[in-house]
């Protein structure tokens, strides 16, 4: 299913480059203020996010680098990455 919903004030579109990157702290309880297109992690290990469905996913460990995913918020539960980037 499309992601495009998610990007709609964007006139590149959810396949288009990232045109922000923001500083992303886990939280059970606080949202970014805009959905997350990827993530960069440079420190290893797992995330737990909240698609745009609503649903929470979760990763096994992960080495450092960058994972698209169509994320409303990472959780801290279940993240143990540190040091992430998230691109909007």
């Amino acid at each position: 299913m499309s992601t495009d919903f998610l990007f709609r004030s964007s006139s590149i579109g959810s396949c288009g480059p990232a045109i922000q990157s923001i500083v992303v702290t886990p939280s059970n309880t606080a949202d970014p203020p805009v959905a997350m297109r990827a993530v960069t992690i440079n420190t290893p290990g797992t995330i737990s996010w909240i698609s745009w469905t609503g649903v929470t996913c979760a990763t096994g460990p992960l080495p450092a680098g960058t994972y698209t995913m169509a994320a409303m918020g990472i959780r801290a539960t279940g993240t143990t990455a540190t040091d992430i980037t998230g691109w909007v």
